[in-house]
């Protein structure tokens, strides 16, 4: 069984007017058992469906967010820094759209939709999101941080999975394959 994680304080308890971030308390639940769980195991569906809603939410929190109440936030910057702001918005925004597209086609696999060398072909894999400026995150707003931070850690989460799935199917046997499918049905 999964260790269940800390929820955040809903801004009315912290007295902040940010958003509450529950998915960042999520990540102390997949970081060490779930990594193990997927190398183990491989991907199961179990697993793709608790990162695909962690993902969802982050999404939702993060267009909340940068779309309504992060505007005052971003008004207070400095121009270059609202710049930068916006620009952060957009990596968040490409981050979480690549991490759901990913577990999107793992949903796939598992349905029988797609097979594993399909899922595997360059253009389903997870893509490439840019970097955050370090320098221009210690300036924004507290909430816009954790929302960028928070997308970067589920980036990371994901690319270790689809880095780690990928070598599992190539340098595995035919047994361990059908013993890995087996195990993923059940």
């Amino acid at each position: 069984m999964l260790p269940t994680a800390p929820v955040r304080p809903t801004p009315s308890e912290t007295g902040r007017d940010s958003p509450s971030f529950v998915v960042c308390g999520i990540a102390a639940l997949w970081h060490s058992a779930v990594m193990q769980m997927s190398m183990d195991q491989g991907l199961t569906p179990k697993l793709i469906d608790g990162l695909y809603v962690e993902a969802m939410v982050l999404a939702d929190e993060a267009r909340s967010y940068f779309d309504t109440g992060g505007r005052d936030d971003r008004l207070a910057l400095d121009p270059l820094d609202r710049v930068g702001f916006s620009c952060e918005s957009l990596k968040v925004t490409t981050r979480l759209m690549h991490v759901i597209g990913w577990l999107l086609t793992q949903r796939a696999v598992a349905a029988g939709e797609l097979s594993r060398a399909q899922a595997g072909a360059a253009e389903r894999r997870l893509g490439p999101a840019a970097d955050t400026d370090r320098a221009l995150l210690a300036r924004l707003p507290e909430a816009a941080a954790d929302l960028i931070r928070a997308s970067e850690e589920l980036y990371d989460r994901v690319g270790r999975l689809d880095l780690g799935h990928g070598a599992e199917d190539q340098a595995g046997s035919p047994a361990r394959s059908l013993l890995g499918r087996l195990q993923r049905s059940f």
